[in-house]
């Protein structure tokens, strides 16, 4: 039986090459033609980008592990099919610095997306993914990784383009955290609302958050698609409040801003945003924060600025227990995990 798979694939050999026929001539009529070159490689992530998930789950997971520092493309492209020598293929595009947390570089895509919540677990993950000790997220120190004047909100940022990454692989677009700070890069304050662009900004499923900023700036909920206002989306366009939807409701809405209703810092003390998001111990001070859904119909439902937490330390609290336990001092102790508003300049 052997012997006649031979012959046979002999046989088929010696047909194709009297009859001029194979792969090369198909893509290369003239046999002078040197080969076309191989594809490129692609990029890769940084160091605080996401890696590519699996598309948005309606339970908040994350669709993909956490990106790992920046490396080179892939292998060169095989040389060309046919000719007398083909030209090699183009080698694979470098991997982007892990500074900016980004993919490999190129346009934003085009796909509405513009506006999320970190939603827990994907905090809580990417915090571990750096500190395998930190099991309760950032706390007060956003700088992940940056030092320097302006490091939490250069962090921040790395933070919410990281985790956007999770939400929509391969967006790059130019996220930015809605955090106001005593002393940015220049020394001098920073108000979030400045940060974020002029709109419009649309959650992960194309849902209106707010068209400009006259819609965010002094507004109990964003103005807009009446679907979420009262419960902002995470990164999979989830509703925050109860991120499975096979579970309760959790008690989540505590949302970090160092904010007044405005967007705008609200006092020179940096203890009200842990020493400008650099610190995560307790006692630095009691950030400001907003909610991310109202505490009830006519209480606490200003998404910006609506009371301090009682710490800056890392921490988790979402069992309802109607304010901080005794002795917490942690940025979830009134009910959340430190989550963050993201906002991108792309719609």
């Amino acid at each position: 039986m052997v012997n006649r798979h031979l012959q046979s694939a002999l046989g088929t050999t010696i047909a194709l090459a009297v009859l001029g026929v194979g792969c090369s001539d198909q893509a290369n009529p003239s046999s002078s033609t040197a080969g076309g070159a191989g594809s490129a490689g692609a990029a890769t992530l940084g160091t605080s980008g996401a890696g590519g998930g699996g598309a948005p789950t309606s339970g908040g997971g994350m669709a993909g592990g956490l990106g790992t520092s920046g490396s080179g493309g892939a292998a060169s492209g095989a040389s060309g099919a046919s000719g007398a020598s083909g030209a090699s293929g183009a080698s694979g595009a470098s991997g982007a610095s892990g500074a900016s947390g980004a993919g490999g570089g190129g346009a934003a895509s085009p796909e509405k997306f513009s506006f999320f919540v970190t939603s827990m677990k994907s905090l809580l993950d990417l915090a571990r993914a750096q500190d395998p000790t930190a099991t309760e997220g950032f706390g007060g120190d956003l700088s992940y990784g940056e030092v320097g004047p302006g490091a939490g909100l250069r962090g921040a940022d790395k933070i919410c383009t990281a985790i956007a990454e999770l939400g929509m692989p391969g967006n790059n677009k130019r996220w930015r955290a809605f955090l106001s700070v005593t002393a940015g890069e220049a020394g001098t304050p920073v108000n979030a609302i400045s940060r974020i662009g002029e709109g419009p900004w649309y959650d992960r499923i194309g849902r209106t958050v707010a068209m400009n900023l006259q819609g965010l700036a002094g507004q109990d909920r964003p103005v807009g698609d009446p679907a979420i206002a009262d419960d902002l989306p995470n990164e999979f366009g989830v509703p925050n409040h109860q991120p499975d939807p096979n579970q309760d409701p959790v008690n989540n809405h505590d949302t970090l801003t160092g904010s007044n209703a405005d967007g705008e810092l609200a006092t020179e003390n940096m203890g009200n945003t842990c020493n400008d998001w650099t610190s995560k111990v307790g006692s630095t001070g009691e950030p400001q924060l907003g909610h991310s859904y109202p505490r009830s119909e006519n209480n606490g439902r200003n998404w910006i600025a609506d009371h301090e937490a009682p710490g800056c330390a890392p921490g988790v609290n979402i069992m309802g227990t109607g304010g901080p336990p005794q002795g917490n001092v942690s940025v979830g102790g009134g009910g959340g995990y430190g989550g963050i508003y993201c906002f991108s300049l792309d719609p």
